[in-house]
């Protein structure tokens, strides 16, 4: 807040501070504050950007001014890479913050907004997918080198959200992170999950972070054994 205040009336956190704020992004400390397109002001503890920012640009978070999710994303492709990118917009998919169709169609309102071409080519790749996290991304990767067939990702089914689907298989993938795997209610909670997607007729494959990281090529043929499997039962 005290950045704000300490510009032009109107103006608004924006780029990184503002990914940071609306917590999808945390790569870089530096503060950044957009201020109104015609004002002027010199600080050497902040980078500043001069904009017109319409209303459909401005939010408030936790009573700071701040540009709207759809804006800190354009914003943010100004100056990350693909990868920080699609994690960013993943992130405000889980946060329910703004899906990709809604932010798909605010971009079509800002032709010519620097960011917008490049958070547009993210989203109208083929290869885009949402995911939780690195580990995730890093799965899709082997995927794909592999020639295996892509999944949908973040799937709600009974009340889950399923990390890897491919329904034409009825196969199930579940990347199990570092940190959030670990404990007794957390391996008990994968359980019945587990349980209650196999009353589906569903195979649920998990693979760790240490699989998927450092035993990319055995994670890759178990998957392609399994599918061929499915494949065949179900001919």
């Amino acid at each position: 807040m005290a950045a704000v205040l300490a510009c032009p009336q109107g103006s608004v956190l924006s780029h990184n501070s503002a990914s940071a704020l609306w917590g999808i992004d945390d790569r870089e400390r530096e503060v950044v504050v957009t201020i109104p397109a015609g004002t002027r002001v010199r600080r050497k503890d902040i980078r500043i950007h001069c904009r017109k920012l319409g209303p459909r640009d401005r939010a408030r978070r936790t009573r700071i001014p701040v540009t709207s999710v759809a804006r800190t994303l354009t914003d943010l492709a100004t100056i990350a890479d693909p990868s920080r990118l699609e994690a960013a917009v993943s992130a405000a998919d889980r946060l329910e913050l703004i899906d990709p169709e809604s932010l798909r169609a605010q971009l079509s309102e800002r032709f010519g907004v620097p960011g917008a071409p490049a958070l547009r080519e993210l989203l109208d790749r083929e290869a885009f997918s949402l995911t939780d996290s690195e580990l995730e991304r890093a799965f899709l990767r082997l995927v794909r080198g592999a020639g295996l067939p892509s999944p949908r990702t973040q799937v709600p089914m009974l009340g889950f959200r399923l990390d890897f689907y491919w329904p034409e298989m009825g196969l199930v993938v579940e990347t199990d992170g570092l940190r959030y795997h670990r404990t007794a209610a957390q391996q008990a909670k994968d359980r019945g999950r587990d349980q209650a997607l196999a009353t589906r007729g569903l195979v649920v494959l998990r693979f760790t972070h240490r699989q998927v990281v450092r035993e990319g090529v055995s994670v890759a043929a178990t998957l392609a054994e399994v599918m061929r499997t499915r494949i065949r039962a179900a001919a």
